[in-house]
């Protein structure tokens, strides 16, 4: 399978007022964009009232091809999505990486991360969905041998 060239991403964090009386505020990532800009600081990009949002370039999206199952989940869907890792650092909701994986994201989760996604941008969709396209080969269905040896009515597995 042909690996392609990593995407460079910048992610938007939006902090909003929270009407709760356990959190006063809330973070989450709000949706990615392809940016060739390096990484750096945040900047702010918009500030209303109650919420604000800000930028975060030089996150690196890459095709793995051992991630190649959760590409074709993720593509397969009806609403393809990016999975940003994030963490609260002080009083900033700051993104830490990214990927296109169901399975990666999923295994992000299962580790305890904070994890949200969001709408995959249409030309990521057809960079991952041409990659998913020309390298996915579904896994053949493996049939389970009877064990012969055993009587019919007592193969049942407990």
């Amino acid at each position: 399978m042909m690996e392609k060239a990593p995407k460079t991403l910048a992610v938007v964090m939006q902090r909003r007022i929270a009407r709760s009386r356990w959190e006063s505020v809330i973070w989450e990532p709000v949706s990615v964009l392809e940016s060739e800009e390096p990484p750096g600081a945040a900047r702010l990009l918009m500030q209303q009232d109650d919420y604000e949002q800000w930028l975060h370039p030089g996150f690196e999206l890459a095709i793995h091809r051992d991630e190649i199952e959760g590409y074709y989940m993720n593509v397969s869907s009806e609403s393809p999505r990016v999975f940003v890792l994030w963490r609260m650092e002080g009083e900033q909701g700051l993104p830490l990486q990214v990927t296109a994986s169901y399975d990666e994201g999923g295994r992000w989760m299962d580790g305890g991360h904070s994890v949200d996604s969001v709408t995959m941008p249409p030309a990521i969709f057809g960079w991952i969905g041409e990659y998913v396209e020309k390298n996915y080969r579904p896994e053949p269905k493996k049939r389970i041998k009877p064990r012969s040896f055993v009587h019919p009515k007592d193969r049942v597995e407990r």
